[in-house]
């Protein structure tokens, strides 16, 4: 009989459990007659369940894992609405966006409807514009996109500070470990919060690493000694990134282009973080991705950047790309006094995080 328990206790040890399964409800309204309506796991990012829109309703009852982020769809039309399926029915009024369900889930509502209201009147703006005053203005409308992505960053980070005992930071998840760095995922698992359980956290740390392009590839250079670089700066001269590195400095090596609004966007955060540490023996070397020499100089100039500098003037042929695997900037790598690599696609707070752990306040 002991022999046999201890059977079954290993089994029960080794064998994944199943999920718990749960009843899901959801109704609601829409004047989209005709239209298929869907309820998707975002998690999977599958459809679980669809129906028609008839005489202005629909219905859907199924069942899935407790808990699971959802999401109600509905075919060629932008809004998506996001629930949790705590048991609760759902019913949404797909003509205004609300939604009556657990108090969790009309908060959710709330939010996202607070959150996207953010970046309403800067979508107007844009559908308005034809492609040619869009082209004509498209300095004027990335620093304008930057201003909506960071107020809908700050309202993130809010979410997850006021709704840190329930699902709703999930919601948020991706905008939170963007601005605030890939490695606080390895932090909120540690404090344990409630939304740290779900898969989905997972699932967003995956999305924004995807977003930055830290794909495996690129992040294998942490842990590894520099590759040298070799070319020219503003005024012709030849020098190598040996020059700057590996000398008993902190260098951030800068992968950027005058071309690019992220990179330009971001160019303030580097620029805050050289002035603060630049003394205690931080470095910045800028390498361009550039193929014309003016815009680059002149970028060099407007965006006040008082460090060395050097590009190829070949754009994408530049000898970083294969060298560093850049197919994609704003990129950037940490590299430590000794000459190895200690960090990658460290931005905005990230960066300010990591500096402040080498060199302190």
């Amino acid at each position: 009989m002991k022999k046999t328990l201890a059977i079954v206790a290993l089994l029960a040890a080794t064998l994944p459990a199943l999920a718990q399964q749960t009843k899901y409800s959801v109704s609601g309204i829409s004047s989209f007659n005709g239209k298929k309506v869907f309820v998707v796991d975002k998690v999977t990012e599958r459809n679980i369940d669809s129906t028609v829109v008839a005489n202005g309703k629909f219905a859907m009852e199924g069942t899935a894992e407790k808990d699971a982020f959802l999401e109600l769809t509905i075919e060629n039309y932008g809004w998506k609405t996001p629930f949790f399926n705590d048991g609760t029915p759902i019913i949404i009024n797909v003509n205004d966006t609300t939604l009556k369900g657990s108090p969790m889930n009309e908060r959710l509502t709330k939010y996202d409807k607070e959150q996207n209201a953010i970046a309403k009147a800067f979508e107007n703006k844009v559908a308005k514009m034809s492609k040619e005053e869009q082209r004509a203005h498209i300095e004027e409308l990335q620093e304008e996109m930057n201003k909506v992505l960071d107020a809908q960053i700050a309202y993130a980070n809010v979410i997850f500070q006021k709704e840190r005992e329930s699902l709703i930071p999930l919601a948020f998840a991706e905008l939170y470990l963007y601005d605030n760095g890939i490695g606080t995922y390895d932090e909120l698992m540690k404090e344990q919060a409630v939304f740290t359980k779900h898969p989905y956290l997972k699932k967003a740390k995956d999305e924004v690493k995807k977003a930055m392009g830290l794909t495996e590839e690129k992040l294998a250079f942490i842990g590894q000694q520099f590759t040298d670089l070799e070319m020219e700066d503003a005024n012709g001269k030849m020098h190598k990134l040996s020059e700057y590195t590996g000398n008993g400095k902190w260098v951030l090596v800068d992968f950027w282009a005058s071309w690019c609004g992220p990179c330009r966007a971001e160019m303030p955060n580097v620029l805050a973080a050289y002035e603060k540490y630049h003394a205690k023996g931080f470095d910045v070397v800028g390498v361009s991705f550039d193929n014309k020499k003016e815009a680059w100089v002149n970028a060099i100039k407007e965006l006040k950047m008082p460090w060395p500098q050097l590009s190829e003037l070949k754009g994408w042929k530049n000898a970083a790309s294969p060298a560093y695997k850049i197919d994609a900037i704003p990129d950037n790598i940490l590299i430590d006094p000794q000459g190895k690599i200690i960090g990658r696609a460290l931005r905005g707070k990230p960066l300010q995080k990591c500096l402040q752990g080498i060199f302190g306040e």
